[in-house]
């Protein structure tokens, strides 16, 4: 085929699929009128009560008719969310301060299990019940590395105690 070769659209699978107004979903925002409000006639919600902080991004003048307020923002990772909404969401410092606040309140919401004297059930949190019936392979895949690891790092510690204590012994004449 060449490039100025001109094809009929009509012969291409699926061509013309959303030309029937009443099947095209899109329709009412394509065909915008001067008059009806760019094709959204739709009275807006009403406005959700703000009973707790809920951060915004910097990009919108306004919140959504509805929003999230179960868990706002406390701790260091709240102090983090509040200064990555001070950055663009196009610029990275926002999502990277983001997942670290992400990571923090998972610390955080362990520190508070143990202040309550509840020890986490990290397994089932971690949904083993699901990855054993669902992805078996995978699991013992993860335990096989897990376990190769954590044997690597206790053979390491112990190396390194052996020459401290070697160096003891020798009175770190040769190190």
């Amino acid at each position: 085929m060449q490039d100025n070769q001109i094809i009929d659209p009509s012969t291409i699978p699926g061509w013309g699929i959303d030309a029937d107004e009443k099947n095209n979903p899109t329709y009412p925002m394509r065909d915008i009128k001067g008059d009806d409000k760019r094709g959204m006639n739709w009275q807006r919600p009403s406005q959700q009560a703000e009973s707790v902080e809920v951060l915004q991004s910097i990009e919108r003048n306004t919140r959504p008719a509805v929003f999230g307020t179960s868990t706002p923002p406390s701790g260091i990772s709240g102090f983090l969310r509040l200064i990555a909404f001070r950055y663009s969401e196009s610029d990275w410092i926002h999502w990277l301060t983001l997942m670290a606040a992400d990571r923090i309140n998972v610390v955080e919401g362990l520190l508070q299990d143990l202040g309550r004297l509840m020890v986490p059930n990290i397994p089932q949190e971690m949904g083993l019940r699901s990855e054993l019936a669902h992805n078996r392979n995978g699991l013992i895949k993860k335990v096989a590395i897990s376990g190769a690891l954590i044997g690597l790092a206790i053979v390491v510690s112990r190396m390194r105690s052996e020459r401290q204590s070697v160096r003891r012994k020798i009175g770190n004449r040769y190190w």
